[in-house]
């Protein structure tokens, strides 16, 4: 049986607690109707097996972000020591990156899957995604095999060139890149995983406009936007209004700003401004828009150092203790909300 992507799961159980009546005390749902007294009593029973409860929790939980942490935040720091800072970060997944940026997809090939799987059970984590742009989104139904096999559900790559089109040529770049693409996300349906396309900068999809006509021309729920605001305009208000407009094809977003910038060599405090409390960017209007749209993919505080491949900060104390920073930021303004 596939795996039915995270984005949407808890929209689907609040929408069948609001919609369906309980027929039995076992684990049967019916939309019957129901005299006040068998209601109550059936729920009685349902909730004396948990089933109630879960259900209402799931209905009623308040909105919250569902964190993933980027191994390369940590350099090439080896797996066994990144792995028992994820809960630290109030996260339970890991993403997995490649050279240039990390190297910890390298480090599963070293050590074995199956010593991987071994290092996550050990430290209760869950793989989410691997990104890695070195394959090309063309070539990345070997990653999709191994993150099946290792229990997550999405692998990211950028779709590369030519940028800077507009208009008709655009359009045209676009229709002619969907239809090499569909076969990939074909794939990915095959094996109950999502392709996540990032946005990034010196690629075709890189616009809104690119975006959203390629979601248009491939209306399936395996391929999303793995946003990455930092290549967008840093203006609050368009970058929310791109998140309610992308919905459930929203499957990934970092929370990573431009600040900046992360292409020349800066003094750390400034290269540190791409993260969400040290850049400008008010984040409110952009969490607003989240909990819209009821967003249940992960969120993943990013940056980039300089150069590419060394950690953020000199020790891995201080890169969980910065990750948290950010966090705690962005929990802030998710109080602000409302």
């Amino acid at each position: 049986m596939k795996r039915i992507p995270a984005t949407g799961v808890r929209r689907m159980a609040r929408h069948a607690a609001a919609a369906t009546t309980f027929n039995s005390a076992e684990d049967h749902i019916v939309t019957s109707h129901l005299t006040r007294r068998d209601f109550h009593r059936r729920c009685a029973a349902l909730a004396a097996t948990g089933l109630l409860a879960r259900t209402a929790t799931a209905a009623e939980a308040p909105f919250q972000l569902n964190y993933i942490v980027a191994s390369c935040m940590y350099g090439k720091a080896p797996l066994s020591e990144i792995l028992p800072e994820v809960r630290k970060t109030g996260a339970e997944y890991i993403e997995i990156w490649a050279e240039r940026h990390g190297n910890q997809r390298e480090q599963i090939d070293e050590m074995g899957p199956d010593a991987f799987a071994e290092l996550l059970k050990q430290n209760n984590v869950k793989l989410g995604s691997f990104t890695c742009f070195k394959y090309g989104i063309f070539n990345m139904q070997g990653e999709m095999d191994l993150v099946r096999r290792l229990g997550g559900d999405m692998v990211i790559c950028n779709s590369g060139g030519p940028k800077g089109l507009t208009g008709d040529e655009l359009k045209s770049a676009v229709k002619s890149f969907a239809g090499k693409l569909r076969p990939h996300v074909d794939a990915a349906a095959d094996r109950g995983l999502i392709l996540g396309l990032e946005n990034h900068s010196g690629s075709l999809i890189s616009s809104q406009d690119a975006q959203l006509m390629l979601l248009d021309a491939i209306p399936s729920p395996h391929l999303g936007i793995a946003l990455a605001p930092y290549h967008m305009p840093q203006d609050p208000q368009l970058l929310a209004d791109h998140i309610r407009t992308l919905g459930d094809r929203l499957v990934h977003i970092q929370a990573w700003e431009h600040g900046m910038g992360c292409m020349t060599k800066l003094p750390k405090d400034q290269e540190l401004m791409q993260l969400p409390h040290r850049g400008p960017l008010d984040w409110t209007p952009l969490l607003a828009a989240l909990k819209e749209i009821d967003y249940q993919g992960r969120t993943e505080i990013f940056m980039h150092p300089v150069p590419r491949g060394i950690p953020i900060l000199d020790t891995t104390d201080a890169v969980t203790a910065e990750i948290n920073a950010a966090r705690d930021y962005l929990s802030g303004c998710l109080q602000n909300i409302g």
